[in-house]
């Protein structure tokens, strides 16, 4: 039997495309849930322009929603350490559309 102090922890190859290294521009990410995944959708909105595309979405598990929370909290807090504290009113989040929030269909 082999003794757990002799493994050594995985790594990973991870490839990154050209295409998904331009990556994409999204400032609305609407986020949805079933009892067995999470999915996000990120698309972008302009003041003015009445329709707005979803250019990604992302499906995970519950578990891995929540490592992502994780994840990006520990790096906005690592963030706001260097930067200062980034400020979000949200009443303004969407300046130009009627109400300030865009509707979902």
């Amino acid at each position: 039997m082999a003794d757990n102090k002799d493994k050594k922890p995985q790594q990973i190859n991870i490839q990154l495309g050209e295409k998904e290294a331009e990556g994409i521009y999204s400032n609305l990410a609407i986020i949805s849930h079933s009892g067995a995944e999470f999915i996000i959708d990120f698309t972008r909105i302009l003041p003015g322009v009445p329709k707005a595309k979803v250019h990604a979405r992302v499906i995970m598990t519950p578990q891995h929603a929540k490592m992502l929370m994780h994840a990006l909290s520990e790096n906005i807090s690592k963030f706001e350490q260097k930067n200062g504290e980034i400020k979000v009113n949200r009443q303004d989040s969407f300046p130009g559309f009627p109400g300030g929030t865009p509707k979902v269909n």
